[in-house]
């Protein structure tokens, strides 16, 4: 089973572009990270630059419309997050665990849908979307 763990900051909502966090923070991270590579359930993780630097696309009406960061509205935004291949989200809960997180920061866990999770008739509509990612990944 695939689980992404969501790091969500606060605060981070209103971090000026080139927001970083500490060094003592980063290395904790890292020994956390190779804790999860070493132990075979890391498959991808990225941390992600300020939303004053993001932008979103709505579609109000049908038509795409931009824009830019900061979102005044928004009241918990993305920081970065992990994807994990576990056995349950009771090991994605304790992976969660043992993250250095500090007391501003929290972890959402979302067990990412896979094609056997959708009835039938919904796999035939997204038949060949597999060769698709395969085809983007080289």
């Amino acid at each position: 089973m695939r689980f992404m763990m969501l790091m969500i900051p606060r605060g981070y909502e209103s971090a000026q572009p080139g927001t970083m966090p500490s060094a003592e923070a980063v290395a904790a991270m890292m020994k956390y990270n190779e804790e999860l590579q070493k132990a075979g359930v890391l498959l991808a993780l990225d941390g992600l630059h300020p939303p004053s630097m993001g932008a979103r696309v709505t579609f109000e009406g049908g038509k795409p419309r931009v824009t830019d960061g900061p979102f005044a509205e928004a009241k918990e935004v993305l920081g970065g997050y992990w994807m994990l291949q576990v056995k349950s989200r009771e090991e994605a809960i304790e992976w969660a665990k043992r993250c250095p997180g500090s007391e501003t920061e929290m972890i959402e866990i979302r067990q990412v849908m896979e094609m056997d999770d959708f009835p039938p008739d919904v796999q035939q509509a997204a038949a060949g979307f597999d060769d698709m990612q395969k085809a983007a990944k080289r």
